[in-house]
Order: C-alpha cells, then sequence, then structure tokens
C-alpha cells in the first residue's frame, strides 16, 4: 500500500485530490444538516436532494478545472491557495441558495452559510491531513528508503529524476559544496551544506548517501565517506549505487547527455598515434573554454612533458590551471594569459617552452553575439589563428591542428565565414610548409558547451520553463564533448599535411527533440495541446540572424576513411597564396579602420560558395584607406547601410 502511493504518477494525484474536492461536497451537506438539526429532509423529498447534491457537487468539478487549483502540489498549500478554496467554498454555498428557491427542498435558515463553512473547513483539512500522511510515510515507513545525493549537479540531478520514479527510495535532500545554491531547490529537492546534515538527519530519517560529484577529489571523496559513515549512513558512489540495486535504465539515465542524442560511441583509439603527445610540448589556446579544456585534460593522459595553456578570459585560466594542476601527475603546467593575436608572446612562448605541437581551439563562436559584433569575430577568429599558425611554422612547431566548426561550411552568418577563412589561411601554409604538419578537424554541435542547447534547456527546465525553441525543423549534428576531444586528438596525430578531417557525427538530431527527451528525462511532462495540463511547455521564438535549419560537414571533394572509423579524411580545394594574403590583407585594413561592411564583402569574396548577407552598395565603392590610431566599436552586420559604420 505504501509503495503504491509514494510511485502514484502527478496526474493519478491529480485525479485523488480532485475526487476528494467533490466528494466533499456531500459530506459537507450531512455535516451542515446534523449541526443545524433541522430535520432538513423529509423521505418525501429525498430524490429533489440528490439532484441538488448532484448540481453542487458539479459545480464544484467545473470551479477545480477552471482554477486549476487540484493540480497544487500538497506540500505547496498555503495561504493563497486556502483563500481560492474559501472563495470555491462561497460560491458552492450560493449557488445551493439559488436552487433552493427552484427546488421543493426548504433548508432552515442560514443553511446556506453553514454549508459553505463546512466545504471550506474539509477542504483545508483534507488536504492538510494528506500532507501529514504521506509526510509520516516518508519519513517512518520501512518501506522506502530515503535517499541523500551529494552533490547538486548534472549527474546528482539526474539521479535525482530517476529516482523519484521508484517505489522504494525516495530522495529527500542534496548536499552541495557550493554556498550559492543553498536554500534553492531542485525537482522539488531542496539544496542544504554539509554543516546541515546532522539536522537533516534527525528530521528526515535518512538511510544511505549517494556521492554524485564525478569531479570530486580522492582524498575528499574519502573525507565525505567517513563522515557520513560516523553518523550511520550507508554511502555509495556513483556507478557502484546504479548497479547495487539492478537499475540498468538509471545507469542509462546517468549516461546524462550521451543518452540524449542516442549515439554509440567509439572506444579510446586502438593505434598508437597518441603517442604523437607522449613527452612532447603542448600547446591550447582557448584552453579555458569547453573544447580547452577538455583538450588539456585528455592530453594529460598522454603524459606529455608539459602542457602550456594560452587563455585570454583570466578567470577561466585560473580555472583551468587549478584544475589541471591536481590532475598533473608530473606534467608541467604552465599558464599564459595573453591573445592569438600577440605574436610577440606567442613566439616567446613556442621558443622558450620548445612547443612541438599547437591545438588551435580559441574561438568566438557564439553566432548571434559574433554577428553583432563582425570585427572582434574575425579578429580573433581570422587574423587571430593566422597569427598562430605563423608563429607556429616560424618556430618549427611538428604539429598544428586547427579546431573548426560544420559553420564553416557554405556559411551564412560571419561566425562561419570567419572560421572557413581561417581554415584556407593553414590549408595554404600546410603547402608551403616543410617542418610543419598543419591539419584541420571540423565538427558539429558539442553537448555540454558553454552556449550550446543543452545546458539552456536544462536551466529554463530547472525554472520550470518555458523552454524555448528558434523553429521546431531545426536540425544538427550532436557529439558528446568527450568525444569530441579525443577524436580531435586522434585526428591531429595522424595527419600528414593539409587535410580537412571530418568527424562523422551520425544522423542530425531535431532540437525541438531534443528538447523533449530533456523534458521528459528530468521526469516532467510535456504541454502542449495534446496534454495541457503538462508541466513544462515548449516556445518557438523564431529563427535569430544567420541561423540555419540545418548545417553541413562538407563543401566538396574526395573523401577517404583513415585508421580510425569516426573519423574522415577530406581533401577540398581552396584558394591560392596570393588569394589567401590578399583576403587577410582586406580583412586587417577593414578591421583596423572599424569597417565592418569592408569586413563583410571581404569575406564574400574569399569563400565562393558563402551564403552571406549580400550589401549591394559596398561591393564597387572604394574602401576610405585603413586608419591605425582608430579603435571603432563595431555594432555588427544587420542589414543594408548607405556609410561604414567607424
Amino acid at each position: 500500500m505504501v509503495r503504491t502511493i509514494v510511485t502514484l504518477s502527478r496526474r493519478q494525484k491529480n485525479a485523488i485530490l480532485l475526487l476528494v474536492e467533490v466528494l466533499c461536497v456531500p459530506l459537507a451537506f450531512v455535516a451542515a444538516q446534523a449541526i443545524l438539526a433541522s430535520g432538513l429532509i423529509p423521505g418525501r423529498i429525498g430524490w429533489h436532494l440528490a439532484v441538488h447534491v448532484a448540481i453542487l457537487c458539479l459545480v464544484t468539478w467545473g470551479l477545480a478545472l477552471v482554477s486549476g487549483h487540484y493540480r497544487m502540489r500538497l506540500k505547496d498549500y498555503g495561504r493563497p491557495e486556502m483563500m481560492i478554496s474559501g472563495v470555491q467554498a462561497a460560491v458552492v454555498a450560493l449557488v445551493s441558495a439559488a436552487l433552493s428557491q427552484f427546488m421543493r427542498v426548504a433548508p432552515v435558515a442560514g443553511f446556506d452559510i453553514v454549508l459553505g463553512l463546512m466545504l471550506f473547513a474539509l477542504w483545508v483539512g483534507s488536504r492538510l491531513l494528506m500532507f501529514e500522511l504521506l509526510e509520516w510515510i516518508y519519513t517512518h515507513s520501512t518501506a522506502v528508503t530515503r535517499v541523500l545525493v551529494y552533490g547538486a549537479g548534472r549527474p546528482g540531478m539526474m539521479l535525482a529524476s530517476a529516482l523519484k520514479r521508484r517505489s522504494d527510495i525516495l530522495p529527500v535532500a542534496f548536499l552541495d559544496d557550493n554556498i550559492a545554491l543553498r536554500g534553492l531547490s531542485f525537482l522539488g529537492i531542496p539544496v542544504h551544506s554539509l554543516v546541515d546534515i546532522e539536522r537533516l538527519l534527525s528530521e528526515q530519517k535518512i538511510d544511505r548517501a549517494i556521492l554524485s560529484m564525478s569531479e570530486m577529489p580522492p582524498a575528499k571523496e574519502i573525507a565525505v565517506t567517513r563522515r557520513l559513515a560516523r553518523l550511520g549512513l550507508e554511502v555509495q558512489v556513483l556507478p557502484a549505487f546504479a548497479e547495487l540495486i539492478g537499475d540498468g535504465d538509471l545507469i542509462a539515465s546517468l549516461e546524462g547527455t550521451r543518452a540524449l542524442i542516442e549515439r554509440e560511441t567509439m572506444g579510446r583509439f586502438a593505434g598508437d598515434g597518441l603517442n604523437a603527445y607522449r613527452g612532447e610540448a603542448v600547446m591550447v589556446t582557448g584552453a579555458g573554454g569547453s573544447i580547452g579544456i577538455e583538450l588539456c585534460r585528455q592530453i594529460l593522459a598522454c603524459r606529455p612533458a608539459r602542457l602550456i595553456l594560452l587563455e585570454l578570459n583570466e578567470l577561466a585560466l585560473y580555472s583551468a590551471e587549478n584544475e589541471l594542476s591536481q590532475r598533473a601527475d608530473g606534467v608541467e603546467i604552465v599558464a599564459v594569459l595573453g591573445s592569438v593575436s600577440d605574436e610577440l608572446l606567442l613566439e616567446r612562448v613556442m621558443r622558450a617552452h620548445g612547443v612541438s605541437v599547437v591545438l588551435h581551439a580559441a574561438a568566438y563562436k557564439h553566432v548571434p553575439i559574433v554577428e553583432n559584433n563582425s570585427r572582434a569575430g574575425v579578429v580573433n577568429n581570422t587574423l587571430g589563428t593566422a597569427v598562430v599558425a605563423r608563429v607556429a611554422k616560424t618556430c618549427k612547431v611538428a604539429r598544428f591542428v586547427l579546431v573548426s566548426t560544420d559553420k564553416a561550411v557554405r556559411p551564412v552568418n560571419v561566425m562561419g565565414a570567419s572560421k572557413r577563412v581561417a581554415e584556407q589561411v593553414v590549408q595554404d601554409l600546410a603547402l608551403r610548409s616543410e617542418g610543419t604538419v598543419f591539419s584541420i578537424v571540423r565538427f558539429g554541435n558539442v553537448l555540454g558547451s558553454s552556449g550550446s542547447v543543452v545546458p539552456r534547456f536544462m536551466d529554463q527546465i530547472q525554472r520550470g520553463g518555458p523552454v524555448t525553441l528558434t523553429d521546431p525543423d531545426v536540425r544538427r549534428y550532436f557529439m558528446t564533448i568527450e568525444e569530441a576531444a579525443h577524436l580531435v586528438l586522434v585526428a591531429g596525430s595522424i595527419a600528414r599535411g593539409g587535410e580537412v578531417f571530418v568527424l562523422d557525427m551520425g544522423e542530425q538530431l531535431a532540437i525541438g527533440e531534443l528538447a523533449r527527451r530533456m523534458i521528459q528525462n528530468a521526469g516532467y511532462t510535456l504541454r502542449d495541446a495534446a496534454n495541457p495540463g503538462g508541466d513544462i511547455e515548449i516556445v518557438v521564438t523564431g529563427l535569430r540572424p544567420g541561423e540555419k535549419l540545418s548545417e553541413e560537414l562538407m563543401i566538396n571533394g574526395d573523401i577517404e576513411p583513415t585508421a580510425h572509423p569516426k573519423i574522415l579524411r577530406v581533401h577540398e580545394a581552396h584558394p591560392s597564396q596570393i588569394e589567401v594574403a590578399s583576403t587577410l590583407r582586406a580583412l586587417r585594413d577593414a578591421a583596423d579602420a572599424g569597417d565592418d561592411l569592408g569586413l563583410a564583402a571581404a569575406l564574400r569574396r574569399a569563400i565562393p560558395e558563402n551564403n552571406l548577407p549580400v550589401v549591394a552598395e559596398h561591393e564597387d565603392r572604394q574602401r576610405p584607406p585603413a586608419r591605425r590610431d582608430s579603435a571603432p566599436v563595431s555594432i555588427g552586420i544587420t542589414g543594408p547601410r548607405t556609410t561604414p559604420v567607424g
């Protein structure tokens, strides 16, 4: 019986609450009659009374549907909800008084007032009684194991969501070291700090604790486990807990983003290609970004001699250095604060540390932001890549790998165009380099990276919705951040020079379907026309400037397999050395002059297959001479203009 109550779905609970509200009407009617001792119902008019009560039940049912009061959770029933109950009881009493004027029921004076008061008392009392009963079941019944989840991050929330669907396990609280989360509630479960543990144990009768913080240092994990065990808790660590209870669905749900895309990932590369990083000095640009930091984590496993982190953002650099230093295990970590456009800094660092491999992941990648800040995007993504690649060639770096994007294929936005020209720069240098192997790795969206849809959807779901979607027909390639970083390292290690490596991203996934899966995986139901009583709705906002409905991974060219089944080698046509030099000069001059229209025109000329918006007026006019002393604020390219913005 207890397990049946605990496992009731939200829909079933709502139905029970609605039924209770309706059944309170005849109970209130009988109670009012008993209180007034009115001898209200002679046998000969009993059928009139039955119709009278039936009509009041229908009125109550209609009021509940209109107000949605029956969908209110028991624990959320407070003063505002009691006021709603009072209003509904008053309406029922007024309807009863009106019916008495037309039917052969002759109540005593004041009967309908007492009826309304009794109905209000029964509604409030039944709610409070059910809440107390459930609370007692959750805190005292041996049929339910009460669980404490240590870690309110994504794994912890996925675990809690999965556990709430079980009949014998109930998550009652989160513990988390992040003080900013204290007092918040995720999935209806409050977040506490470790200092609250003894109070929680006494109040909640917790039986077991599960550690779900995958990045917890081993020393801290041992200390936390010992402390919780001393308090009498049985302590488990994921995924051991899932294996212990034999729940395959739970293990699958804890795989997180990989499960969302239903993508089968390959194991680690069986060849010896990753030895290209062993014992070498490896530099990662943009080391504080989502891709950059994951590259660094996996490079450490290859045992390089040293790892140089280049990052423009001071906080991101500090965080990356702090994390990687704890994992280093003898590998020297060098943190360099600076820009990829700083040629002097790059040359000094590469020579001083004997850099032999450069993984260039630094880029501005958020399409709407780069679209509105085109100068910054081109300076960083295109001109910055030219600087890093040229310095790598000068310093005789053995391998240079450019991390690119599917948005560079037939680009429709400044970000994609800036990355496509960056690819052309690397392809050109590959033909003229005798000592450095230049290569490009191009792939699609990475689940969980900064600014990607998954963290945004997750945040919107945690806030109760709505989940915003630009267009229901938008489709994207997806892979996990761990798989993307691993394949970048493999591709860079097997490159011969000049190739564009394309990762096998599988089938494109509809973003709308991804949103629906995330809502369901979080334990909620989708609110739409077919289910107006659902928890979270999806709202379509419209495509943003520079956004495609679907992406491509290849322009054209010959495709051949590689030693890794998920990496393809593509040989694509590219401009000549003179054309690349002319493009870079035009971009540099336009950037120095703050000429956004000039940047757009230069990008269109450099990419024959582009789908960038055309500003016809700019094509034939003479660009003003570059001014080295200007530092204008770029406002992006949002439509035709008659004069350059500067």
